[in-house]
C-alpha cells in the first residue's frame, strides 16, 4: 500500500500529527538552549557585580629575607609566566591573557605606623605594574629614584611617593612633606605628587582599594580609629623595597574573563581551582609560600546551589511538558491509527501479514513525525543558548516514540484477522498481576512523597547533580494519580446511572452510561490531562509562591515604602521638603547610631523611632514591626537576642542612658537582621539628631533624592525590582509561564482529539437513536454528559496534584535564592489559573459536542448504517 496514497486519504489526521510533533520538537529542543542562556547570563552577572577581588586569582607571598626580594618589574613577569603555565586546562581558557582587564602584579607593605603618632596613622608603600596607566598626577609629580636622609643621626633610605588626595588631606601631609615610618628599620617618605585615579568605577580598584581610599580600622576593645594610607612608589623605589626591613608582600592578579564564562563551566572549575593551587606548590619554578587567594569558590559554590534550585524546577515542568506533548502525540497516533483501519483490516484479511501492517501504519506516521521532527529541531537553533544534549536527544526521542507506539498499536489491533469486539459493552476485568503493579505503583508514589517531605534529599545537588529521587517522585504522584482516576472513574458514574435510570428522559442514562463504559483507549486522554493540569497548576502555584514571597522580602529589606539615611543631620527644612514631595503621604523621623554597651568596649547599633507612628504608615504591607511596651524605670526598649536577658542596662550615646528590656525582635525591618540592636522611642536623648526618614506613600526613588541630594535613598518598589530582575529568577519564572501556556494548549488539543477519536462510534449510536425520535437538542445533551465526565474529574484529580506537588517537593526544592532570600513554602491557593484551564476544556467539550451533533446532522443514516443493522 502506497504511503503517499494513505496520506492523502488521511491528510487531516496527518496533517495534526505534524503540526503537533514540529511543536513538541521545537519546544523540546528549543526551551533547554534558552534556560541555559538564561543560566549563563545569569553566571556573568553575578560575576560581573561582585567585586573584581573576590573573581580573579590572586597569588600572594610574603618575603621577610633579601634572598626572596623581587627587585625588578621584569621578575614579576617572569613569575606571571610561571604560573600561567601550570594553570589547568578549564582555568585557563578563562583567564585573560597578561596586561589585559584587571591583571596586574605589585608589591606592598602593611601594618607600617608613621613615626610620632602613637601608631594612629599607617603609612604604606605600594608598587604597580601598570600604574603610570591607572593613574593621573593632578599636584606635584610622579616618583622618582630613591635617596637618603638623615634623621635622628640614622641614615634612612628617602623613597619619594604619591598620594591620593584624601589620605594627603586626611594626614595632614602636603607636596614635599616627609614622613618617617617603621617601627625598628626607619625609613622615610617624601610625597612629591597627588594622583587620581583616572577610572574610579574601574575594577581594577577592586584589588587596590587602599591606594585611592582611606582605610579606617578599629581595634578590637579600642574606642578609637586608626587611619590607613598607601603611598605609591616609582620602578626604581622597588629595588629598596625589602622585606627585611618591614612587612612586605608581593601579588599577582589573574583576571578571569568573566563573559566567556558558562554555566556548564562551573562544575569543572571548583576542582580546577584546587588543581592549580597544588601545581603551584610543586611546580619548578615557583616561589615559596605562595598562597591563593580568591572568593571564586565560594562564589560557584552558591551560584550552583542556585542553579541547581532553577534546574530541578526546570527539569520538572520540562519533563512533564514532554510527557504530556508525548501523550497528545501518541493520541493523534491513535487517531490515524484508527481512521486507517478498515484498510489495514481489509489487508490483515487478505493474507497480510502483521509485520506488513505494523510497518505500512509505522511508515505513514514517519511520513508525519520525521520531517516535523527535523523542521522543530532547525528551528531551535533560532533560539540563543549553547546546544545541550537534550536539544539532541528530544526530537529523536519524539520520533522513535511515535514511530513505535504506531507499530505496536497496529501489531495488537490486528493481530487476529477481522477480529470485531464490542468493548463498549463489556469490559474485560484488569488480571490480578495487573491490578498488583498499580497498587506497587501507587504505594512507591506515596511512599516516595513521605520521605522526600520527611527526610529531604540525600545527595549535595552542587557535587553531585540533580536527585535522581526527586526528579522521579512528580512523575510516579501523577501515574499513580492517573490510575487511582482511570480506575474509579467508572463508580461514581454508575451511581449516576442508577439514579438516572430511575428518571422519566432517557438522554441522561445514556449519556451517562456511554461514558461508564467507555472503551479503554479513551482514558488515554486522562493521562494526558492530569499530568498537564497537575503541571499547569503546580506552575502557577509555585510562581505565585515565589512572587509573595519575594514582595516580602522587598519590604523586609527596606521597611517601609521608602528610607532615606544621611551622614549628617537632617534639619527642620529638610525634612518638610519631604513631605512636599509628591506621593509622601507621611515622614517618620529617626536616629541611628552607634552606642556603647555599658562601660566596655562592647557596642550596638541603635536606632530610635516612634514605632507606632511607623507602623501606621506602613499600611497593607505584609511585615509588623516589634512593640516597645512600658518599662517601671528607665527607657524602654526592644532589643536583639544577643542583649537579651540584661533588664536595665546603661548605654553610651550622646550622654549617658539607662535602658530596660521590654521586648526582644531577631529582626528589625529595613535595618537589623543580626547582631546586636536596641530600639528606642525618638525623643530619648537630650536633642534629637535626625538622620534617617522613614518615608510611607508612593513617591519614587528619583523624586526623594532629588529633594534630598547626598542621601541614601532606598524604596521597597526598587528592592523588589532588583530581586526580580534576577537572571535566574526572570528565567525560573518565564519558564513557568511558557510551560504553562504550552501545557494548556496541549490539554485543549488533547480534549479536542479525544472528541474525534471517538466520533465515528458517537456517530454510529446517535443515528440509532435517531431513528428512534432523538432530536438534536436531545444529541446534543447526550454527548455533554458522555465527555463531560471525563473533563470534570481529570480537572479535579489534577487540580488536586498540582496543590499537593509543592507541599510534596516543598524540602527538595529550596527556592529562597529567588526570593529575596526568604524560604518559599506557605502556598497560597490561587484559583485563577485552574479555573481558567477547567472553564477552557468544559468550553472546548461543550464545543466539541455541538460541533459534533450538527455534523452528525448532516449524515444521512446510509452513511452509517449497515445492512442489517436495524433488523
Amino acid at each position: 500500500m502506497k504511503l503517499l496514497h494513505l496520506a492523502r486519504v488521511h491528510l487531516g489526521a496527518v496533517a495534526v500529527l505534524l503540526a503537533l510533533t514540529l511543536s513538541a520538537c521545537l519546544l523540546v529542543a528549543g526551551l533547554p538552549r534558552v534556560t541555559q542562556a538564561a543560566f549563563d547570563a545569569a553566571l556573568r552577572e553575578a560575576l560581573l557585580k561582585a567585586p573584581a577581588e573576590r573573581v580573579d586569582l590572586t597569588t600572594m607571598m610574603t618575603t621577610d629575607s633579601p634572598g626572596q626580594d623581587l627587585t625588578r618589574a621584569q621578575s614579576f613577569d617572569e613569575v606571571e609566566q610561571d604560573m600561567r603555565a601550570v594553570l589547568p586546562a578549564p582555568l585557563d581558557r578563562l583567564i585573560a591573557p597578561a596586561g589585559t582587564g584587571t591583571g596586574h602584579s605589585g608589591a606592598k607593605t602593611y601594618g607600617t605606623p608613621v613615626s610620632g603618632t602613637g601608631g594612629k596613622q599607617y603609612l604604606n608603600l605600594a608598587w604597580l605594574s601598570d600604574q603610570e596607566r591607572r593613574v593621573t598626577w593632578v599636584e606635584g609629580r610622579a616618583p622618582g629614584e630613591p635617596a637618603t636622609t638623615t634623621w635622628n643621626n640614622q641614615e634612612l633610605t628617602l623613597f619619594e611617593a604619591g598620594m591620593a588626595r584624601e589620605a594627603m588631606s586626611a594626614l595632614g601631609i602636603k607636596i614635599g612633606d616627609t614622613r618617617v615610618i617603621g617601627e625598628n628599620n626607619y625609613a622615610a617618605v617624601k610625597v612629591v605628587g597627588a594622583f587620581e585615579a583616572k577610572d574610579p568605577a574601574d575594577r581594577y580598584w577592586s584589588h587596590n582599594q587602599d591606594v585611592i581610599n582611606l582605610q579606617l580600622n578599629r581595634p578590637a576593645g579600642s574606642l578609637d580609629e586608626e587611619v590607613h594610607a598607601t603611598a605609591l612608589i616609582s620602578d626604581q623605589g622597588l629595588s629598596k623595597l625589602s622585606g627585611r626591613d618591614r612587612n612586605l608582600t608581593y601579588f599577582w592578579i589573574l583576571p578571569l574573563r568573566t563573559q566567556a564564562a558558562t554555566a556548564l563551566d562551573v562544575p569543572e572549575l571548583l576542582p580546577a581551582i584546587k588543581e592549580f593551587e597544588r601545581r603551584m606548590k610543586v611546580a619548578d619554578g615557583m616561589l615559596p609560600r605562595q598562597i591563593l587567594r580568591t572568593g571564586l569558590p565560594e562564589m560557584l559554590g552558591s551560584f550552583q546551589a542556585r542553579l541547581a534550585t532553577a534546574q530541578t524546577v526546570m527539569y520538572l515542568v520540562l519533563g512533564g511538558l514532554l510527557l504530556v506533548a508525548l501523550g497528545v502525540i501518541l493520541l493523534a497516533v491513535q487517531l490515524l491509527a484508527d481512521r486507517m483501519d478498515t484498510a489495514l483490516g481489509l489487508m490483515r484479511a487478505r493474507g497480510g501479514a502483521l509485520r506488513q501492517l505494523a510497518g505500512t501504519g509505522a511508515g505513514l506516521v514517519a511520513l508525519a513525525v520525521v520531517p516535523a521532527a527535523l523542521a522543530g529541531y532547525a528551528l531551535s537553533y533560532l533560539f540563543p543558548g549553547p546546544v545541550l544534549p537534550l536539544v539532541h536527544g528530544g526530537p529523536l526521542l519524539v520520533v522513535v516514540v511515535a514511530v513505535a507506539f504506531a507499530a505496536a498499536r497496529i501489531a495488537v489491533a490486528h493481530r487476529t484477522p477481522l477480529n470485531e469486539r464490542r468493548d463498549d459493552v463489556a469490559t474485560a476485568r484488569p488480571s490480578a498481576k495487573r491490578i498488583t503493579l498499580e497498587v506497587l505503583v501507587v504505594g512507591l508514589a506515596l511512599a516516595g512523597a513521605y520521605l522526600l517531605r520527611t527526610r529531604g534529599l540525600t545527595t549535595d545537588v552542587r557535587t553531585e547533580g540533580q536527585d535522581p529521587f526527586l526528579l522521579l517522585v512528580p512523575l510516579a504522584l501523577a501515574l499513580a494519580a492517573g490510575l487511582i482516576t482511570m480506575r474509579c472513574y467508572p463508580y461514581p458514574l454508575r451511581l449516576l446511572v442508577r439514579l438516572a435510570a430511575r428518571m422519566r428522559p432517557a438522554v441522561p442514562f445514556l449519556g451517562l452510561t456511554r461514558a461508564a463504559r467507555a472503551r479503554s483507549f479513551s482514558m488515554l486522554p486522562v493521562l494526558i490531562l492530569l499530568p498537564a493540569l497537575g503541571v499547569s497548576v503546580f506552575a502557577s502555584v509555585v510562581s505565585g509562591g515565589v512572587g509573595d514571597t519575594q514582595r516580602l522580602a522587598s519590604w523586609q529589606s527596606v521597611g517601609a515604602p521608602a528610607t532615606v539615611t544621611s551622614r549628617m543631620e537632617l534639619p527642620a527644612e529638610t525634612i518638610e521638603r519631604v513631605r512636599q514631595v509628591p506621593g509622601v503621604t507621611a515622614v517618620v523621623p529617626a536616629q541611628y547610631a552607634s552606642v556603647q554597651v555599658g562601660h566596655t568596649p562592647e557596642r550596638a547599633e541603635l536606632l530610635a523611632v516612634d514605632l507606632r507612628s511607623w507602623q501606621g504608615l506602613l499600611g497593607g504591607s505584609p511585615i509588623t514591626l516589634p512593640t516597645a511596651g512600658t518599662a517601671p524605670s528607665g527607657i524602654p526598649a526592644v532589643v536583639s537576642p544577643a542583649l537579651a536577658g540584661r533588664g536595665t542596662f546603661e548605654i553610651g550615646w550622646n550622654s549617658r542612658l539607662k535602658i530596660t528590656e521590654t521586648g526582644v525582635a531577631p529582626t528589625l525591618p529595613g535595618f537589623f537582621t543580626e547582631g546586636k540592636f536596641i530600639v528606642v522611642p525618638f525623643d530619648v536623648g537630650q536633642r534629637p539628631v535626625v538622620n534617617t526618614l522613614i518615608v510611607g506613600g508612593t513617591a519614587s526613588a528619583e523624586a526623594l533624592r532629588a529633594a534630598l541630594p547626598g542621601t541614601i535613598v532606598r524604596t521597597q518598589a526598587a528592592a523588589l525590582a532588583d530581586i526580580q530582575d534576577d537572571p535566574l529568577t526572570g528565567t525560573v519564572r518565564t519558564t513557568l509561564l511558557v510551560v504553562t501556556i504550552a501545557l494548556s494548549a496541549y490539554a485543549l488539543v488533547a480534549v479536542i482529539i479525544a472528541l474525534v477519536i471517538g466520533a465515528a462510534d458517537r456517530a454510529r449510536a446517535l443515528s440509532f437513536l435517531r431513528t428512534l425520535g432523538l432530536s438534536d437538542r436531545q444529541a446534543q445533551r447526550l454527548t455533554v454528559l458522555e465527555v463531560m465526565p471525563m473533563i470534570l474529574v481529570t480537572a479535579l484529580v489534577g487540580l488536586a496534584l498540582g496543590l499537593v506537588l509543592p507541599a510534596a517537593l516543598g524540602p527538595g526544592v529550596d527556592l529562597s535564592a529567588y526570593a529575596g532570600g526568604l524560604p518559599v513554602g506557605d502556598y497560597e491557593l490561587d484559583l485563577v489559573t485552574p479555573t481558567a484551564l477547567a472553564a477552557g476544556l468544559t468550553l472546548v467539550a461543550v464545543l466539541g459536542a455541538y460541533a459534533h451533533t450538527a455534523i452528525s446532522r448532516r449524515r444521512s443514516l446510509g452513511a452509517v448504517l449497515r445492512v442489517g443493522d436495524l433488523s
